[in-house]
């Protein structure tokens, strides 16, 4: 195996620049609004530098989502009661959506961008395969194997961030989602006949 390079100073640097400056400008304008070139002269690096680093827009995107979603991961991996490790799965499927759901509130444009990229498919992200495998998992373990990798999909589309937005403009208050989708949630995990 050949050994890992450290980053160049400068490199790194530039590549905090970037994410800082793609970070503040989805933030402020949306989705839609933010375009590589914007975010090249807001960095103050050239539009080769991003293109370099992350290949494209989507590869920007992702570093950003990834950035944000270390703290989650390391709740979902090994982080406390009820999402970690060790409490009953129902409990933990609960606790896993409503931090989906509170990390796609807290990031919205951010998640939208993601959800929307490239294909155009939530489904294809590159977080979207980890999530999913986790809450199947504690579906099938709570409530059996049957159906446990459909439920899962189904759950997951409730925290969709087109659905997520919609709600969002049209006024509903993030308590009420997260109600709707912990009674969604609760009733998917209830013992069937």
């Amino acid at each position: 195996m050949p050994p890992v390079r450290k980053e160049r100073a400068d490199a790194a640097r530039n590549r905090e620049a970037v994410l800082a400056a793609a970070d503040r400008l989805f933030a402020e304008r949306g989705d839609c609004e933010v375009s590589m070139d914007d975010i090249a002269a807001a960095a103050g690096v050239g539009k080769g530098t991003l293109f370099r680093r992350f290949g494209d827009r989507v590869g920007l995107i992702q570093a950003l989502v990834a950035r944000r979603a270390e703290a989650l991961r390391a709740d979902i991996e090994a982080g406390s009661t009820p999402l970690a490790p060790g409490a009953p799965a129902d409990e933990r499927a609960l606790a896993l959506l409503a931090a989906l759901l509170g990390f796609k509130l807290a990031n919205r444009p951010l998640m939208l961008a993601l959800e929307n990229a490239g294909s155009g498919s939530p489904y294809l992200s590159e977080t979207y395969g980890p999530w999913h495998a986790q809450l199947a998992g504690l579906l099938a373990e709570a409530r059996g194997e049957r159906d446990a990798d459909f439920l899962a999909h189904a759950l997951l589309a409730a925290v969709r961030s087109d659905l997520i937005e919609h709600l969002t403009a049209t006024g509903t208050p993030p308590a009420d989602i997260h109600s709707g989708l912990a009674a969604l949630a609760r009733s998917v995990l209830s013992p069937t006949p």
